[in-house]
């Protein structure tokens, strides 16, 4: 058994804000989200020990690379702070939370600041696209196409229609849900969206195609914004909660981890996988290997799942990868009502990608931060009722780097 690691808290941005319009830096953004998170923990900058910062594609977007040296330029008292800045496309925020847990795993540090952030509302649409389009095998795939990850995750959806079926109907139903659920989110970039039902529908008004057989509403958001959490050993998280009269019981940890790979083109992804009923058998064995971690038997087990929904057939997966039900059926658990905020295993109550926002560096620490908000009873109008233990599932490319954290209280 690993040193167990726990969660003292964090923040994020408000992620429906333009940080280009309100002319404001990659910077500026990594200096509010930092003093977010000091703010809503009470921490002070000296007792951070190690700082990790998850992003993508600063250096496209910005220009701007070498991001971790924005500690110390925000509080010069950090100056020889030990830093790093971790790239894993949408998965980099967790691979940054994996690197802060080894070094409190190993006894080196005690107290780890993880802080995720993407600036790319400042460029247009097709720039965007192509600059995103970085996670693909560049030159090999998506070659011919205007919005590379549309068309690579259309391929997803021929792909389930190839071995299971697929009806499109049930993809409009998880984005319905999640948009619904980003109502309720302060923070959300579609919060005040208005969104008539058309837009669940084949209409081309209302939700035109974009690749194949992906629509508007099946898409993720371009988003900016940043999110922050600190991870604590037991010793540093005994002292925080004695020093504010908390129960130390109270502060959530996490309880499991998975982390997989596999090759970074989609096609030698579906060639592995030939015959069998899971397109992604290597993100099956990362929940597996995070319940197993966390001395789990099974995801019922646990009481929802933030996960990656970039687009809605992301989700889609998730679904039957993870074992809520049999390959090919995850459409039962939409058309059941299982994964609703009422059904038994609410999935994206934050809104997820298609409804919170989608700022990738930021993404998987902003999924653990809405877990640890789930499991202590604080997230306010999206709260799962009863939640103690709540997962994650955070993707990079077309399932190349897969990363999950089980968090729980006891």
């Amino acid at each position: 058994m690993s040193p167990a690691v726990y969660i003292l808290g964090g923040a994020q941005t408000d992620f429906s804000r333009n940080w280009s319009r309100e002319e404001l830096s990659i910077y500026a953004m990594f200096e509010e989200t930092l003093n977010s998170a000091l703010h809503a923990t009470g921490l002070s900058p000296e007792q951070i020990e190690v700082g990790h910062v998850g992003n993508f594609v600063g250096d496209l977007f910005t220009g701007q690379g070498l991001i971790n040296g924005f500690f110390a330029e925000v509080y010069p008292e950090l100056a020889g702070m030990p830093t790093s800045r971790h790239e894993a496309a949408c998965a980099s925020g967790s691979i940054a939370i994996l690197s802060a847990m080894r070094d409190i795993e190993a006894g080196h540090y005690d107290l780890a600041c993880v802080l995720g952030l993407e600036y790319m509302r400042n460029v247009d649409g097709k720039t965007g696209a192509e600059h995103l389009g970085a996670a693909t095998w560049k030159g090999m795939e998506a070659t011919n196409c205007n919005f590379p990850w549309p068309y690579m995750f259309n391929q997803i959806v021929d792909e389930y229609d190839k071995r299971h079926g697929i009806n499109c109907d049930h993809l409009k139903e998880i984005a319905k849900i999640n948009f619904a659920n980003a109502r309720n989110n302060d923070n959300a970039q579609t919060r005040h969206w208005d969104l008539p039902e058309q837009c669940y529908t084949d209409s081309d008004a209302y939700n035109p195609i974009i690749e194949g057989k992906i629509r508007k509403m099946d898409c993720g958001q371009i988003t900016d914004g940043g999110a922050c959490v600190f991870l604590a050993s037991e010793k540093a998280a005994r002292e925080y909660a004695a020093a504010r009269q908390l129960r130390f019981e109270d502060i959530p940890r996490i309880k499991g981890w998975g982390h997989r790979s596999a090759p970074i083109s989609l096609a030698r992804k579906f060639a592995l996988s030939e015959g069998n009923p899971l397109i992604f058998p290597h993100v099956n064995q990362l929940m597996r290997d995070a319940l197993a971690r966390a001395g789990m038997a099974q995801v019922t087990d646990l009481d929802g799942l933030e996960t990656h929904d970039c687009f809605t057939i992301t989700e889609y997966m998730a679904i039957d990868h993870i074992g809520l039900t049999a390959p090919g059926e995850s459409w039962k658990a939409i058309t059941e009502g299982r994964i609703s905020m009422d059904g038994d295993f609410p999935i994206n109550p934050s809104g997820g990608l298609l409804g919170l926002g989608h700022p990738v560096g930021a993404t998987g620490i902003r999924m653990l931060l809405d877990c640890a908000k789930q499991v202590t009873g604080t997230a306010g109008k999206y709260q799962v009722k009863g939640a103690e233990n709540m997962a994650t599932f955070n993707l990079g490319g077309s399932t190349t780097t897969c990363a999950s954290f089980i968090v729980g209280i006891n």
